[in-house]
């Protein structure tokens, strides 16, 4: 008897006689994708008495939108933990428990004839994002990305490209994407959605205009088996590395420690781990649970996530932003004056050359001109002698380009701030575009206004100049004119011509 009054009293932690877990509901903000693991959901009810009730947050991956503080579930399981820890750490508020319970990165499905076009631009066949930069630039491939502020797959991405971009070999610092270096590549975006799942279905309705996704390894794949498409993407994993998602199981509630426990352990047994990949193509978190032959044998290399949140916010406002998504307008002022004559030319014309597709580099990829973007050249001496305007739409208008810059007028003068204010004046009637200057100059001005004189004169707001010194150039002036509109000075002499416009390009 004594014992049946004592299990009536423990009723509610466990069941007595059996020593199972009595049945106990707990409410996860969970990812959208996530929705794949509801059939695995009723094993784990079986085995443990928990159910999972998942909430997918609305519209916005839940990663993105749980507040530190604020929890209103029991546990968060989510596609990436990384940018609510960079909130979290913000906040300075506790550290939720957290478990990471399978693994995916974010990589690209091609259409295989274009996967073979892309190999031809890799030497050794190990393509990488600047590849696709390359090409997506040049108006030659068309792609669907999820929106970055509302999926982690296209957080991932677009972190991933701009991480590749950067070339530091470290996490991205705000210093990195101040001068945007994946424009190029979004001039290929054609498609995008919310999540992963209405991004996979946009391009099955799209397929035949589209010629590759960007997304999870494991919703890739799982298209490919769909029998929805016409022809399977190849999926490639870049070289320069991917950003991986985790799908980390967060307790935000302690008082479920016990039940987090026996979902941690449930999970992470490798019969679920393996039911897991062979359900959801996801990889296990233990590397010695058996693959599935559909995964290749590595994931890749994987890439930093930003350690600042200011960092992953200034790359969504400017992917957000709708002036900046569109092609910028460039104005190229080139000193022709006569000492910029025999190697100086030369060294001009390659840096103009490099910029149109002819540095192989994984920089020079990522920089080049790209589709639609225009811009105006003005060779100038002691007056502007020559004024050219470009939109470019494919490779004859980079051949009119260097054809105009391969010009040999020039002059005895430098006219370098009346020349720069004859900028301005035509930037003016730009308003609805992103407008830029850039002077490159090897002299002194010694003709038109000075300095002083062009400060003076009224100018268009938001329309930085970027100087770019060399030769004998005036460093302070050049400096001085930078910094007063927006923009800041390179110094070529202590790179190269190539470099200095490399390091401004996609400044704003």
């Amino acid at each position: 008897m004594g014992i049946l009054v004592l299990c009536l009293l423990l009723v509610t932690a466990s069941a007595c006689t059996t020593g199972e877990s009595r049945a106990m509901t707990l409410r996860v903000l969970a990812s959208p994708e996530l929705a794949d693991m509801q059939p695995l959901l009723e094993d784990l009810r079986r085995d443990t008495g928990i159910t999972l009730s998942l909430d997918y947050g609305g519209p916005a991956d839940a990663g993105n939108t749980l507040t530190p503080g604020d929890y209103h579930h029991d546990l968060a399981w989510l596609s990436s933990d990384r940018y609510f820890q960079l909130k979290l750490r913000e906040s300075g508020g506790a550290q939720p428990l957290s478990t990471n319970t399978m693994r995916t990165p974010v990589v690209i499905g091609v259409k295989p004839q274009v996967a073979k076009l892309l190999r031809q631009t890799a030497p050794d066949g190990r393509l990488s994002w600047a590849d696709i930069a390359d090409r997506a630039a040049a108006g030659l491939l068309r792609f669907g990305m999820a929106d970055p502020r509302q999926s982690n797959s296209g957080l991932s991405a677009l972190i991933g490209v701009a991480t590749a971009a950067a070339g530091t070999g470290g996490a991205l610092r705000l210093g990195d994407v101040t001068c945007d270096r994946v424009r190029g590549l979004f001039t290929g975006q054609t498609l995008t959605a919310g999540t992963s799942g209405e991004l996979t279905d946009a391009y099955v309705a799209h397929q035949d205009d589209t010629d590759a996704l960007i997304g999870y390894e494991s919703v890739l794949l799982s298209l490919n088996s769909s029998g929805k498409l016409r022809e399977p993407l190849e999926i490639l994993y870049p070289a320069d590395g991917m950003v991986m998602s985790e799908y980390p199981l967060l307790l935000l509630n302690p008082v479920q420690r016990a039940n987090y426990d026996k979902i941690v352990g449930w999970l992470k047994q490798d019969s679920t781990q393996q039911k897991i990949m062979q359900q959801t193509l996801r990889r296990p978190v233990d590397t010695s649970v058996p693959r599935d032959p559909r995964l290749t044998e590595s994931a890749g290399n994987a890439l930093y996530f930003p350690d600042q949140r200011q960092v992953v916010d200034k790359l969504l406002a400017d992917y957000a932003d709708p002036k900046l998504r569109k092609p910028d307008q460039v104005y190229f002022l080139l000193d022709f004056s006569g000492s910029m004559k025999g190697s100086r030319i030369s060294a001009l014309r390659s840096a103009i050359a490099g910029l149109s597709g002819a540095d192989d580099s994984s920089g020079g990829k990522f920089l080049r001109f790209y589709r639609d973007e225009k811009f105006t050249v003005i060779r100038f001496g002691g007056r502007v002698l020559g004024e050219q305007t470009y939109t470019i739409s494919g490779e004859q208008d980079l051949d009119a380009m260097r054809d105009f810059v391969a010009a040999d007028d020039f002059d005895s003068e430098t006219a370098i701030w009346s020349t720069v204010d004859h900028a301005y004046q035509e930037a003016a009637r730009n308003a609805q575009q992103a407008v830029s200057i850039v002077l490159m100059t090897d002299g002194e001005s010694n003709s038109g206004m000075s300095l002083d004189d062009f400060l003076r004169r009224p100018r268009p707001a938001g329309v930085p100049t970027f100087t770019i010194r060399f030769g004998e150039a005036n460093a302070a002036e050049l400096d001085r004119a930078a910094r007063a509109t927006g923009g800041r000075m390179v110094d070529a002499n202590a790179t190269s011509l190539l470099d200095a416009f490399k390091e401004i390009r996609g400044c704003r």
